[in-house]
């Protein structure tokens, strides 16, 4: 480690924990309570990235979640993080960590090209440049430069929590000012919540010399916080930031948990409902706008006191504050007292305070007024500044740190986010906040309140405030009191001298003060076109350090007031947050939860390859020893069509509508009528959603005058319940019905085949199995096998099917007499299998043979515009588009090779013709019955070919349109 950066005692460091870590391949010590920033910075590394754009070299320029510059790969032996603020990485024994965006090394990284082109390179020049021949042509070289990290190639195996909370008053900030907010809304009763970003409370008097109630300020601190973590009510989260501010007073919160090993959590996502919000955010510093304010060295002076106080580090030996407020004042004694020899102080005011400029002069240390910095030297690192003043004299000064402090903005982004408007304070030179818009007071310097004492009172009684609407009782409690400090000044100087170097405004993206003077010139001055087409404000600070400097810069070019241009909306979050936060635990299994018949077992022991359809886990096949997919679907098809098969058929969809209006509603509902169904009968139908087309369709069972069962495919079956109660909670509030999904309460063993009857009555059951007893499309209630069963004759297949309906809890037990009933007679038949037979009778599988635009016209179905009554969907139906001729319609197609199975997806034209497509292929197979291919698909005018010949546009091979119907067009099979 190298000594002369490390100071030799102070910080909040554990000096007596060494900790190993590597960067860039480069092994080096840092210390327990370091962040990865600091003890490179203590490790003499300053050049440690390289910017977006450009890949100029960056340094540290900041010490917390406004860093722009550094942003780090972090690595373990089975993840990695990408695009993590060296700021915001707590150091940990091992870690492995490398800069993002530099190939083959920072030291030397090729995309620096850039910077030589930089010329060529203005803002939006891609919108210029990537036009011919065409855009395609450079996408891959485009996709290649952009991004920075690189994402882990497996899912990540730490482990992420979501938690909900309520309480009456959320403080966000745990500085001074929050911690005074918390304590008076903790003593006047309410539940408190205090969030803060950092790994301790404190905020600002972690790194400021403040007294409080006569005591260091840190020592303050840990008092408070050390009393509100006591308190039954309070909850403290430190290493929690407020990411996002949503309607409601809800709040995002995230918590970095203390690495604790892949089986521990890494990160918890909190939900807070709070009756009063307090934003107690601080205030961010901003950098100041000069040439050469990118090298690295240029650092924020807010930051380099920060590491010296926190982390007892020096950021550089010899030092130039550049400043236009009083605030660098106070960093300099700080800086001084650290063993940071100043070479220099230049204050763009042309009078700053009398009293502090005498005290430095006094000190032997040279302060420059009304002066700028026009040039920094060195290549990868600060060597020297070039300072202007007024009459134009020119000095250089030799240095390796360059201290710059533009004023401070208040941390509005939350407040922006709940709604609240903006307003900008010249007094400040930042923007402010005006008006609230929920439960929510911002207070210190989130307000743009930067003298102590008079944050603290302002925190007390907001913290009052804020619990007595909350419903808490009232109280007074008297506010902290602070030391007095010097009263804060600032004159901006938005944009320096002007010079030969680059002056940037957004460091990551590489967005200068030339950039900004472009857009003006070609009409993005709105600032929301100014962001979009610069890419200011969209670096991983997300504008923190780049937003007011920016808007300033536009206001000057444009002859405007800052407040008159405005600011984009910040949206969330905050700062940037893992997908893995948002996922939680939902992720795998958890993440689309797979449900299972109670068959499931069974299945598996005798051999189902499964599939995931809808929600439900499905035996796709039966694998026997030697086989594969298709030698098992067809063995299972031609089981069905020779003796006999058993099928899971539990996940179709199962909604019991019941009431006095059960029968209207479900006219409504379907395009073809249910009222006149008979009891004890079943009726096929379609649904459509308003605009006409097919979303489902199923068969539906009247159990009663007012009671109906409904069927929907197994995908639908959750989205149907739902879409019924739609219907009936929102436009049709006065029918009589309730609607109870039933899928679950359910299973459906499935028996088919022209032996089906035989095994069901050597099954046992009370019901009349003859055609002319239980004719096809029929519904009875008894027993099979003992079990009391709703029995359906329906088919899926074409041949003899009974769906043997049972509850679920009764089911397995049913199956396997069924399956021991049907040994060596009938087969278990997986899904595959089951569209294999379908689609040798065409029929239509929702879904599969339809899309966004199939209307029942187009699947044979134009008799339901007969209908008088209305139904959903019916006007839509009647729109020219939906009638014109020349729609795609459902057809069959045989291929005139019969060994051709056409792949789905497959497009055809007419046979003869070379260009174009007229449909396309949406379910194949090879019927092993019919000794064929089969196909069904979507032809244009589908109906009215029937005979003729097309081709597939792949290849060219030839298919006849012919009747859906394949196998058994008379229905004799069906109604044995």
């Amino acid at each position: 480690m190298s000594r002369d950066r490390r100071i030799a005692e102070g910080g909040r460091i554990d000096r007596s924990r060494p900790l190993g870590f590597r960067f860039n391949g480069r092994s080096y010590l840092g210390l327990a309570g370091d962040t990865l920033a600091s003890a490179l910075l203590a490790n003499g590394v300053r050049l440690a990235g390289r910017s977006f754009k450009y890949h100029r070299p960056r340094g540290l320029m900041s010490a917390g979640v406004d860093e722009p510059n550094i942003l780090v790969d972090v690595v373990s032996s089975d993840n990695r993080w990408p695009n993590l603020r060296a700021t915001e990485v707590d150091l940990t024994e091992g870690l492995v960590a490398y800069a993002v965006n530099a190939w083959p090394s920072v030291g030397f990284d090729v995309g620096a090209i850039n910077d030589c082109l930089s010329r060529f390179l203005p803002a939006g020049f891609y919108y210029k440049t990537f036009m011919l021949p065409h855009w395609h042509f450079y996408e891959w070289a485009i996709r290649r430069a952009a991004g920075m990290g690189r994402l882990a190639r497996k899912a990540t195996p730490e482990r992420f929590e979501t938690r909900f909370a309520h309480c009456d008053v959320l403080v966000v900030g745990g500085g001074p000012a929050g911690l005074a907010a918390a304590q008076a809304s903790a003593n006047a009763g309410a539940r408190v919540v205090l969030a803060e970003q950092d790994t301790e409370f404190g905020g600002s008097t972690l790194w400021r010399d403040v007294v409080i109630d006569s005591q260091p300020g840190a020592a303050w601190t840990k008092f408070v916080a050390g009393s509100l973590a006591a308190m039954p009510d309070v909850r403290m989260l430190a290493r929690t930031t407020a990411v996002a501010y949503y309607d409601h007073n809800q709040i995002a919160l995230i918590e970095r948990l203390a690495d604790g090993g892949p089986a521990h959590t890494k990160q918890r996502l909190w939900q807070v409902r709070a009756k009063q919000i307090v934003l107690a955010t601080g205030a961010l510093e901003r950098p100041l706008v000069f040439p050469g304010n990118d090298l690295p060295g240029v650092m924020l002076a807010s930051g380099v006191q920060q590491y010296a106080m926190r982390y007892g580090v020096r950021a550089g030996v010899c030092a130039v504050i550049f400043t236009n407020n009083d605030t660098a004042f106070e960093a300099a004694r700080i800086f001084e007292r650290n063993g940071i020899r100043i070479a220099a102080i230049v204050d763009q005011r042309p009078s700053a305070s009398a009293r502090t400029v005498s005290h430095w002069q006094q000190r032997g240390i040279q302060v420059f007024e009304g002066a700028s910095i026009t040039a920094t030297r060195g290549r990868t690192t600060l060597k020297s500044v070039t300072v202007q003043r007024q009459d134009g004299t020119v000095t250089a000064i030799d240095c390796d740190l360059l201290a710059m402090s533009g004023g401070w903005n208040p941390t509005v982004h939350l407040f922006s986010q709940s709604g609240g408007r903006l307003r900008f304070d010249d007094n400040i030179a930042a923007f402010v906040p005006d008006v609230s818009v929920q439960s929510e007071r911002s207070v210190g310097g989130a307000k743009g309140c930067f003298d102590l004492a008079a944050t603290l009172t302002q925190a007390t009684a907001t913290g009052m405030a804020a619990a007595e609407s909350a419903g808490c009782r009232h109280t007074s409690i008297a506010a902290p009191v602070a030391e007095a400090q010097q009263l804060y000044t600032v004159e901006p100087g938005w944009r320096g001298v002007s010079g030969k170097l680059k002056a940037f405004v957004d460091f990551q993206n590489d967005v200068t003060v030339d950039d900004i003077a472009l857009s003006a010139r070609e009409n993005f001055v709105s600032v929301e076109h100014l962001k979009r087409y610069t890419t200011l404000g969209m670096a991983p600070d997300q504008g923190k350090t780049a937003n007011v400097n920016a808007i300033a810069i536009m206001a000057a070019l444009t002859g405007k007031d800052s407040a008159a241009v405005g600011t984009t909306r910040y949206r969330p979050p905050f700062t940037p947050v893992p997908t893995a936060a948002y996922a939680g635990r939902r992720r795998g299994e958890l993440f689309h939860a797979s449900r299972r018949t109670p068959m499931h077992d069974w299945h598996t022991a005798h051999g189902a390859a499964f599939e995931l359809y809808g929600e439900w886990l499905r035996p796709a096949h039966y694998l026997k020893p030697g086989e594969n997919r298709e030698m098992a679907v067809r063995r299972e098809a031609l089981a069905v069509r020779r003796r006999a098969g058993i099928f899971d058929g539990s996940p179709l969809g199962k909604i019991e509508v019941c009431g006095p209006d059960a029968a209207t509603f479900l006219d409504r509902i379907y395009a073809n009528t249910m009222s006149n169904l008979k009891v004890g009968r079943l009726r096929y139908g379609l649904m459509l959603d308003e605009q006409g087309v097919i979303i489902d369709d199923g068969v539906t069972a009247r159990l009663a005058a007012d009671k109906f069962v409904v069927g929907t495919t197994s995908g639908g079956a959750l989205r149907i319940a739902g879409w019924l109660e739609e219907w009936l909670q929102c436009e049709w509030r006065d029918l009589r019905v309730l609607v109870a999904p039933v899928t679950g309460e359910w299973s459906v063993p499935t028996l088919t085949g022209p032996r089906a009857r035989e095994i069901l009555s050597e099954l046992g059951t009370d019901i009349d199995l003859s055609q002319e007893a239980f004719p096809h499309m029929a519904f009875r209630v008894g027993t099979v096998a003992g079990i009391e069963a709703r029995l359906m004759r329906v088919s899926f297949t074409g041949e003899l099917s009974y769906e043997i309906n049972v509850p679920s809890d009764r089911a397995c037990e049913l199956w396997e007499k069924l399956a021991a009933a049907a040994d060596s007679v009938a087969e278990p038949v997986g899904i595959d299998a089951w569209m294999l037979l379908r689609a040798e009778k065409g029929y239509l599988h929702v879904g599969s043979d339809t899309d966004g635009t199939t209307t029942p016209g187009d699947v044979g179905w134009g008799h339901v515009l007969k209908r008088q009554a209305d139904f959903v969907g019916k006007r839509s139906l009647l729109r020219e588009a939906n009638l014109v001729p020349g729609r795609m319609q459902f057809v069959a197609f045989e291929p005139i090779n019969a060994n051709l199975v056409p792949e789905v997806g497959e497009h055809v034209r007419a046979a003869g013709t070379s260009r174009g497509t007229e449909g396309f292929i949406t379910s194949s197979e090879f019927s092993p019955i019919l000794g064929r291919g089969v196909a069904l698909g979507q032809l244009r005018n589908g109906d009215a070919r029937l005979g003729e010949e097309v081709s597939l546009v792949n290849g060219g091979a030839r298919l006849r349109v012919v009747g859906r119907t394949a196998y058994d067009p008379t229905g004799e099979r069906l109604n044995a």
